[in-house]
């Protein structure tokens, strides 16, 4: 596909224009907010094309993200970033993929999923309009796609009935026997001790089933109203859905190949009132461990990044900024690069997945290690991306992340949040930390909407 054409229209709430359709395989939302990637948010359905990569399928993988996306375009002027073309969900264990881990797999999740979209919705949340997106073989068929985008925002249903207050989830219960988080991170520590890897996150999980009539995206929209983020996403799937309001940036490249990640490592909570809350923020700015944990990291991005990067382009523009969150304040910091000439998305992607951030480093010693005290991780701490045929590409790391499951019964869903282990690692703290971060996503489900 070569032509794009769009159209611009009067700004809509992007929630309410997907809700008449979330139901539907292939429903997508990324919502933008409550962060610094925050201008732009995507609505798209009814993909031309899909494909599923089962675990024992033995196709490359992201080598379908280039096959599919075809001939590099050039990007349309004034217009969203992502002007159509490929959404994935990788999840964690296509790592295995890349690197020979002998991961075991969920068997709900397929290692990765595809879709290309020719049409789709783009708002601006700065300039409070709509972008109608079209991609076509000529300019009459982009600008149908454009129009067929266009329709969805008639699209009306009653979102105060929509957005009820009873409480979604009859249950969340923690998976595994208490204490076993504790006795997982004594071991990472003696293992760092003995010079096998320098961090590694570990993390515990937790499920349980929607309440009868409740769909993911009723906890979606809960969770946008509740925690915003940056990196918000409503993926319906066919027999699942994926519900995220992740904080981090994992990879972003740009059309003309400028890269940028931004890992986040280091968690304080909130306070409780203005004074506590900066007190809590110095504390996360000073904390020794924190950017020591978050160094290790950068770092190891660096390295992910200069596999296919211009030699020297590899940069650290911004190290070990505070930024907040309704829950939480984090430590993030900035790596950017310049992709070499020849290298493209799916090159980036296989370089650096899975995300440094939410494995460790050494990266390989620290995913089998973490293979030893965690089941399979599923689609939490993958990644979605979108990629488009000129080049650009943006993606987040699936923390603060649900996993759906459509049953005879209804939906259950399993969700977890892990902590980065140091050498200084406190047991009980980092356990603290987790559920620190899975708060957000515990009170959405177990508690009614104020």
């Amino acid at each position: 596909m070569t032509c794009v054409r769009t159209t611009i229209l009067p700004w809509r709430d992007p929630v309410d224009v997907v809700a008449p359709f979330a139901d539907e395989d292939f429903a997508l939302l990324l919502l933008s907010q409550g962060g610094e990637a925050d201008r732009w948010s995507y609505v798209a359905r009814d993909p031309q094309w899909t494909s599923t990569l089962a675990p024992g399928d033995p196709a490359a993988g992201f080598e379908a993200v280039r096959k599919r996306l075809g001939a590099r375009t050039v990007p349309l002027a004034d217009a969203p970033p992502f002007q159509g073309g490929v959404v994935g969900l990788a999840a964690y264990e296509f790592a295995d993929r890349l690197e020979a881990l002998d991961l075991s797999r969920d068997p709900d999740w397929p290692d990765l999923v595809l879709a290309d979209y020719a049409a789709l919705l783009a708002f601006d949340h700065h300039a409070g309009n709509v972008f109608a997106v079209g991609r076509g073989e000529c300019e009459a068929e982009a600008a149908a796609n454009a129009n067929r985008a266009a329709l969805w925002l008639e699209g009306r249903t009653n979102a105060d009935a929509r957005r009820r207050h009873d409480v979604l989830a009859d249950a969340f219960a923690l998976e595994g026997e208490l204490g076993a988080y504790e006795a997982a991170v004594a071991d990472v520590t003696a293992r760092i001790a003995a010079g096998e890897i320098f961090q590694a996150n570990i993390a515990s999980a937790w499920h349980g089933a929607l309440a009868p009539g409740v769909s993911p995206f009723t906890v979606f929209e809960r969770l946008g109203t509740q925690s915003p983020a940056p990196f918000c996403a409503y993926w319906r799937l066919p027999g699942l859905a994926l519900v995220s309001h992740s904080p981090e940036r994992f990879i972003q490249v740009d059309s003309r190949g400028r890269v940028e990640t931004r890992p986040i490592k280091g968690t304080m909570p909130r306070g409780a009132d203005a004074a506590d809350d900066l007190r809590l923020k110095r504390a996360l700015c000073a904390s020794q461990k924190d950017r020591a944990e978050n160094l290790m990291i950068v770092d190891l991005m660096r390295n992910d990044l200069a596999r296919v990067c211009v030699p020297g382009s590899v940069k650290v523009p911004d190290l070990f900024r505070i930024e907040s969150f309704q829950s939480v304040h984090h430590l993030v910091s900035t790596v950017t690069g310049q992709l070499r000439p020849g290298k493209d998305a799916a090159d980036l992607l296989a370089a650096a997945f899975p995300p440094g951030s939410i494995t460790g480093a050494p990266k390989v010693q620290a995913m089998r290690v973490i293979a030893r005290h965690e089941p399979p991780r599923g689609p939490w701490c993958g990644s979605l991306f979108w990629a488009g045929a000129d080049g650009a590409m943006d993606s987040s790391v699936l923390i603060r992340t649900a996993a759906f499951v459509e049953t005879s019964g209804g939906w259950r869903f399993r969700a977890c949040a892990g902590a980065g282990i140091v050498a200084e690692s406190d047991p009980i703290g980092e356990r603290l930390e987790t559920e620190i971060k899975i708060a957000g996503l515990r009170r959405a489900l177990t508690e009614p909407a104020a």
